[in-house]
């Protein structure tokens, strides 16, 4: 498939996607709105997980930052949305830089426990801090209008996917993927490991801090326990490996396929819509292990023997 024919198909769905709230019904838009903001988490996480191979679980503390400078500009100090947008992203940037320093030293699973934790250290910090609400939260004034909310979604995903396909036409993203290959080898040709791991970090903490500000003024409700939340990481880390990590659309993908079928098994199993999700996850790693972009890559020449030979690579 030509260049071109990918960029008018991508520049199709991007017009579907941005009409459905003049034709889809509320629960369709509302259902968008959630899957977008998803999108946008994983897509960020691509960054740093899929581009420069560091496996953070603390992007729900970027997520929770920019929910809360949302809540703070508007509830505490009577500013508008965008204000509070601007607040909460450059709050996450900041503490992605600063903790982005001594903790992405660290490499593999111990980056990725570091990481873990981090959410949890946030929520208690700000769960004692009156400008935060401490534990009661805050209460963000409503406003009725899910088109406003998903089409802000919307553009949010195009802009970090634009984001992740400039990454792979730039000597920016090109350290990132030297990195991910083989650091010492990056740093060897010059390649200024430091900087590019943090700039990626906070490149990836911003659109998490973005997605969090909009989901927290179309819930209009924060608490320290749903803002870092450690299952939202858990998510977007899943859907960007479902889709195909190190890839433009994949995660993209991962998080609207995850979506739809988390939503149909929740709607006609509820009683075991997790243990199905759960089995879909893992037979999709175990069968497809570099996502569904792979997948688009191979399988026409390979055929059925791809999964075969993941799952002999597996011992399965």
């Amino acid at each position: 498939m030509s260049k071109t024919i990918r960029i008018a198909i991508a520049v199709l769905v991007v017009i579907v996607l941005a009409a459905v709230p003049w034709f889809g019904s509320d629960v369709v838009v509302q259902f968008g709105i959630s899957t977008l903001i998803l999108a946008v988490l994983a897509q960020g996480w691509n960054i740093i997980g899929g581009y420069t191979g560091y496996a953070s679980f603390g992007n729900s503390t970027f997520f929770g930052l920019g929910a809360y400078g949302v809540g703070i500009a508007m509830v505490q100090w009577n500013l508008p949305f965008w204000v509070g947008m601007v607040f909460g992203a450059v709050m996450a940037v900041a503490f992605a830089i600063l903790l982005g320093i001594p903790v992405l030293r660290l490499r593999g699973h111990y980056f990725a426990i570091a990481t873990l934790a981090l959410a949890q250290v946030v929520a208690a910090i700000v769960s004692n801090i009156p400008l935060f609400g401490e534990n009661i939260g805050l209460v963000l004034p409503p406003l009725n209008n899910d088109a406003m909310f998903y089409e802000l979604s919307l553009a949010l995903l195009v802009a970090a996917t634009l984001t992740v396909w400039w990454l792979t036409r730039s000597r920016f993203g090109f350290g990132l993927i030297a990195i991910r290959e083989n650091e010492e080898g990056a740093a060897v040709m010059g390649v200024d490991t430091t900087r590019y791991k943090i700039m990626a970090f906070a490149l990836s903490g911003l659109f998490s801090a973005l997605a969090g500000g909009i989901q927290a003024y179309w819930i209009t409700f924060l608490d320290p326990a749903s803002a870092f939340d450690i299952s939202l990481n858990v998510k977007m880390i899943i859907m960007a490996v479902f889709g195909g990590p190190g890839t433009i659309f994949g995660p993209v993908v991962g998080a609207f396929v995850l979506s739809a079928i988390s939503e149909v098994l929740s709607s006609e199993v509820t009683n075991i819509a997790g243990l199905f999700f759960g089995i879909v996850v893992v037979a999709a790693v175990v069968l497809m292990p570099r996502g569904l972009a792979d997948i688009v890559r191979h399988f026409r020449s390979s055929g059925w023997r791809y999964f075969a030979q993941n799952i002999r690579a597996h011992r399965i």
